[in-house]
């Protein structure tokens, strides 16, 4: 693959792939068993077997990344939080220094690949709209997506997940770390209507931080919310629009990656 083409073929999801599954939100993974043993009972094996399946697939894309030395980010958020904002200015600030590439999941259209292909980073564009619309990726996809990367050329992995705060934090796809992107348009009680998301994130970022003298938004709520349900959770408070913030964060993020390559 030509590591300076600004813009990767499209990739998409073949139908043999697709699975469906029923949420399970309110059921956090190994706590199955205390559910109802009647109408529910198959629905929760049917979660069950799919995360399993899941999980397999991401020990193995985990054991590439391990074998070839990348970081691979797992980015999630609501629609609208800004994540390709942040991206796009987190890419510009450690290109080329760190060799980068993106996985984008997205339902419909390229608008978010087609901005960060801007930077010169390999994109590979995953649609979901050809199998149901899933509202998440899944390992298998991110493996299937793998074949358009040379993964010896680069040292961090970022997947921008299709904006949900629900279903994504479901299913492992192999990664290093997760990291939730809030802004400060959503409310400050979201980590608690969410906290499966928040729990498994390993780093929040709380965004738009410029709009705050415009916005009835407590911050401070905001954070210790996110911290009751994962105590201790590092919280990023940024501005994707004017860069406020980004230091720590993107200290945070070399870090990380200096970690798993050695660079």
């Amino acid at each position: 693959m030509d590591m300076n083409n600004h813009r990767t073929p499209l990739h998409r999801h073949h139908k043999d792939g697709h699975h469906r599954h029923p949420h399970s939100q309110s059921h956090p993974r190994g706590g199955f068993d205390n559910a109802p043993r009647e109408s529910g009972t198959r629905e929760i094996q049917v979660v069950r077997r799919v995360l399993d399946a899941n999980d397999v697939i991401a020990e193995q894309n985990r054991t590439l990344f391990a074998d070839k030395g990348v970081f691979v980010l797992n980015v999630m958020s609501s629609p609208g939080s800004g994540k390709t904002t942040t991206l796009e200015q987190t890419l510009g600030e450690i290109l080329p220094e760190i060799r980068c590439a993106v996985i984008v999941g997205d339902i419909c259209t390229t608008n978010d690949a087609d901005r960060l292909s801007a930077s010169g980073t390999p994109v590979i564009q995953i649609n979901t709209d050809e199998f149901g619309g899933d509202c998440h990726l899944a390992a298998h996809v991110i493996g299937n997506a793998l074949g358009g990367l040379d993964l010896e050329t680069l040292d961090l992995l970022i997947v921008e997940n299709v904006g949900n705060l629900v279903c994504p934090a479901e299913f492992d796809i192999g990664e290093d770390s997760r990291v939730v992107v809030l802004s400060v348009t959503e409310g400050e009680d979201k980590p608690l209507k969410y906290p499966l998301m928040f729990r498994e994130c390993e780093t929040a970022l709380l965004n738009k931080i410029d709009l705050l003298p415009y916005l009835d938004f407590d911050k401070d709520l905001a954070v210790r919310n996110i911290r009751q349900v994962h105590p201790e959770m590092p919280v990023f408070e940024i501005s994707a629009k004017t860069m406020e913030g980004f230091t720590p964060w993107l200290e945070w993020l070399k870090g990380k990656v200096a970690a798993k390559t050695g660079r």
